[in-house]
């Protein structure tokens, strides 16, 4: 699958350098070129005659992959790939690669800060100090961890280690997901019910899913009214995966009682946005995934993967492999017949 050129891309990246993404080039004989690419049209000229692209929040749309008719893979900085259009890359033949893993104990702990944190006030009575008062009045009531359940939706790897770590700490965790029936036991031992009770039970909702069209403001006015008074949130996955505008109406009323937010609808969240009038709500920007060790690990697999296709045919993280052997059973077939 190799083509002559032995050139990728990396459309856009914020991280401030991509020697280690450079040095993984090098190694498997291919020149890299750093972009700054934000539409279409700029991945479109930034990529023409490349062997593989590796993007972070560029799109790469039906329009892209028809014009780099030479991509053999398009991979993404992380675990969500709903920057790229998977089934016009399947159609083509292009393999959409992600790094699942890298961060799972990353931003699990992440989501495990947020929660202790908006479980015990830390924001609200931050807020307080520092305009000199010193009252327990806007966090009340707080109640022990043994005493609160720790609800998970999505039971993913991330959701999975997060559920272990909330047990570690003595709450009662329970989690749905659509892969696992309700009254089951999730393989590292969450008990599972379904998205209904999930969401009646939840004294703490944190959330770990990826960004579908099912999942697109799956959290939205009506998942709200199903919660408890009072409840608390957490957020480290997507930011549409939540109707922002549904959590502001859940925090005025009440319904909601303080949130972790590190992912957002509109990225970075801008600093006139209502969700800063909330001194009961933490709010981070898209940090869960980082550690020096995650940081490391996912710039080197991002690039492997993406360059494995290219030298090997295949690679150990493609997300449409099923979709791409099927392809080439239709085609297998077709010659047959």
């Amino acid at each position: 699958m190799q083509q002559q050129s032995r050139r990728v891309v990396i459309t856009d990246c914020d991280h401030g350098s991509v020697e280690i993404e450079r040095e993984v080039a090098q190694r498997y004989g291919y020149e890299l070129v750093l972009a700054a690419c934000t539409t279409s049209a700029d991945v479109i000229a930034a990529s023409a005659g490349a062997d593989a692209i590796l993007t972070q929040y560029a799109p790469v749309t039906d329009e892209v992959l028809t014009a780099l008719p030479d991509l053999a893979a398009v991979g993404r900085y992380g675990v969500g790939v709903d920057t790229v259009d998977v089934d016009a890359a399947t159609r083509r033949g292009v393999a959409v690669c992600n790094v699942p893993d890298y961060g799972t104990e990353d931003v699990s702990d992440h989501a495990i800060a947020h929660a202790l944190a908006v479980l015990r006030g830390l924001p609200a009575l931050h807020a307080g100090l520092a305009r000199g008062e010193a009252d327990l009045g806007p966090v009340r009531p707080l109640h022990r961890f043994t005493a609160t359940t720790f609800a998970v939706y999505g039971l993913g790897l991330i959701g999975e280690a997060t559920a272990r770590k909330a047990r570690a700490l003595g709450f009662r965790v329970i989690g749905t997901d659509p892969r696992f029936a309700p009254g089951s036991v999730s393989p590292s031992g969450t008990e599972v019910v379904s998205p209904a009770e999930l969401l009646a039970q939840a004294e703490l909702l944190s959330l770990h899913l990826p960004l579908i069209a099912q999942t697109q403001h799956l959290i939205d006015d009506d998942a709200f009214t199903q919660m408890r008074d009072g409840v608390k949130l957490v957020n480290t996955c997507r930011g549409g995966v939540m109707d922002t505008a549904a959590l502001v109406r859940a925090l005025e009323s009440g319904r909601v009682a303080a949130a972790g937010l590190d992912v957002f609808e509109e990225e970075p969240l801008p600093v006139e946005h209502p969700l800063h009038r909330f001194e009961q709500v933490l709010l981070t920007p898209h940090a869960a995934w980082y550690s020096e060790e995650s940081f490391v690990e996912l710039k080197r697999r991002a690039m492997e993967n993406i360059l494995d296709v290219c030298t090997a045919g295949t690679s150990a993280n493609v997300v449409n492999a099923s979709g791409l052997a099927a392809q080439d059973d239709a085609v297998d077939a077709g010659q047959e017949a």
